[in-house]
């Protein structure tokens, strides 16, 4: 039985049309993948479901009876949850007052109540939480966990999960595609978003592509490859495994000696850490997410204070600011959304020639800046004037990566830099950093995609509990032992 039809649902956005007569069908009791790369009109398709937007034409059915969503409190009230790949949490808030929150009428809420039924709730479904915490000190994977109990809270039916797994685990990978599984069991359907070819076919039951706006194909798992997927995704021939030239170090880039540094809590989130990276050479740091990573990252750019240790550059042009900075959350840390691409562009060097001169702005040489930078980095758009929040999140990444490597740095952070990203925007960000090592950027890899920090790294450090507790050669390094040591077993 069908429980949602789509039928020539149509979106735009000016000139840019974002769903061309998208037509499809999701099986009740069943998870349904849809499949396309970033900015292929996936995350606005699901935005029309949960009445964040509406259409232009076209006509939505769930249990084929015609309805129209008019906002997200009419989806909730038609059983429609959706877990947003860019989380809709409020910081300052615990994570109980944010799952409630718009659900209650009641002038006194009793929140003691609330939160031991979301404490029975996450912990029944696996995703375990303290719902006293608040939002802004949990890690992102943990956040995750809030935004999925939201939904959970609801009681929907249908359930949209875009890009549910970009931040978990392995182990919290195989937990929460277990309880979708459940779920689908129970007859709850499923719509499963996610650029992950191998848990869609291991998953799913049934797969719809989009490419530019259009669905281009719809298949079962049975019959699908990750080849032939990512052939559709994309329209042309994508290497799904990583290429990378031998290692050919050259001095010392970045030294760290027994390092210390404390969390925005004031808790010592690094401890006694030491390692060396070279011109170069990339360094991939593993680890589950909030052991360290992050306060690691922040304390090396700069933006976190150090209680104790030393940080050192090889070249002096690096204690000037010439970093490369790719940061794990690019809305809130790597652009100012309200700002266009060619702004967004120019942030670190906004002062400089040819930009500025005489304490005014170049418009025709930003302007061709982003131009360039577009066409180099593929970033796409109808104009370099666009504003970055009007782009896919891809689309986004891209831009901070052109932004970041337009010096030629010689340090380069990259944290989390494919998060969320499909196979083409990810072949491409992993071909420009093995390009910047190539050239002899030292690159500090850090990620919670276990085969990609294999795949990209040349050394790699396990970290846990805010320390490295082994530095391993990529080559000859197992995902058994890196996991072990990533839960904080020992080595054999």
């Amino acid at each position: 039985m069908t429980y949602l039809r789509l039928e020539n649902i149509t979106k735009r956005f000016g000139s840019f049309v974002a769903n061309d007569h998208i037509s499809l069908s999701v099986d009740t009791g069943k998870i349904h993948a849809i499949l396309g790369e970033n900015g292929a009109g996936k995350t606005t398709l699901m935005k029309i479901i949960s009445g964040l937007y509406q259409p232009d034409s076209g006509q939505i059915y769930i249990q084929e009876q015609p309805v129209k969503i008019i906002d997200p409190q009419e989806a909730i009230r038609l059983k429609i949850g959706m877990m947003h790949q860019h989380f809709m949490l409020i910081p300052q808030l615990t994570v109980t007052e944010n799952i409630v929150l718009g659900t209650e009428n009641y002038w006194h809420l009793n929140l003691h109540q609330k939160q031991q039924e979301i404490a029975a709730l996450s912990q029944a479904y696996g995703l375990e939480v303290d719902p006293t915490a608040k939002v802004e000190n949990l890690p992102i994977g943990v956040q995750q966990r809030v935004e999925i109990l939201k939904i959970l809270y609801r009681q929907a039916q249908l359930l949209i999960l875009d890009e549910p797994t970009a931040v978990l685990t392995p182990p919290e990978v195989k937990s929460l595609i277990t309880i979708l599984q459940q779920l689908a069991t129970a007859g709850k359907t499923i719509i499963f978003i996610s650029h992950k070819l191998e848990e869609v076919i291991n998953l799913c039951e049934t797969i719809t592509v989009l490419r530019r706006g259009k669905v281009v194909a719809t298949t079962t798992t049975e019959s699908a490859t990750p080849h032939q997927l990512a052939e559709l995704m994309v329209g042309r021939e994508v290497a799904l495994h990583i290429q990378k030239s031998p290692l050919s170090p050259g001095k010392i880039a970045l030294s760290v000696q027994n390092l210390q540094v404390k969390d925005n809590r004031g808790v010592v989130a690094v401890r006694n850490l030491s390692f060396d990276l070279r011109a170069g050479e990339i360094l991939g740091i593993a680890g589950v997410d909030g052991n360290g990573q992050r306060e690691l990252a922040n304390a090396i750019i700069g933006l976190e204070s150090i209680k104790q240790g030393k940080i050192e550059f090889g070249d002096s042009s690096l204690k000037r600011g010439i970093i490369g900075y790719i940061p794990e959350d690019r809305q809130k840390m790597g652009l100012v959304l309200q700002f266009s691409i060619a702004q967004n562009l120019i942030l670190k060097a906004f002062k400089k020639s040819p930009f500025c001169r005489r304490f005014l702005l170049q418009k025709e040489a930003i302007s061709n800046h982003a131009k360039s930078a577009m066409q180099e980095f593929d970033i796409r758009a109808t104009g370099e004037d666009i504003k970055v929040s009007q782009l896919s999140g891809g689309n986004q990444q891209k831009v901070v990566l052109a932004r970041e490597l337009a010096g030629e740095p010689d340090l380069i952070v990259a944290m989390q830099p494919t998060r969320g990203l499909d196979v083409g925007a990810t072949e491409a960000v992993h071909s420009r950093l093995l390009a910047e090592r190539d050239r002899g950027a030292a690159i500090l890899y850090i990620s919670t995609e276990l085969e990609e920090v294999m795949a990209m790294s040349d050394r790699i450090a396990v970290m846990y509990r805010g320390e490295f507790v082994a530095i391993l050669d990529a080559q000859t390094a197992t995902v058994e032992e890196i996991g072990l040591l990533m839960g904080g077993g020992i080595r054999k």
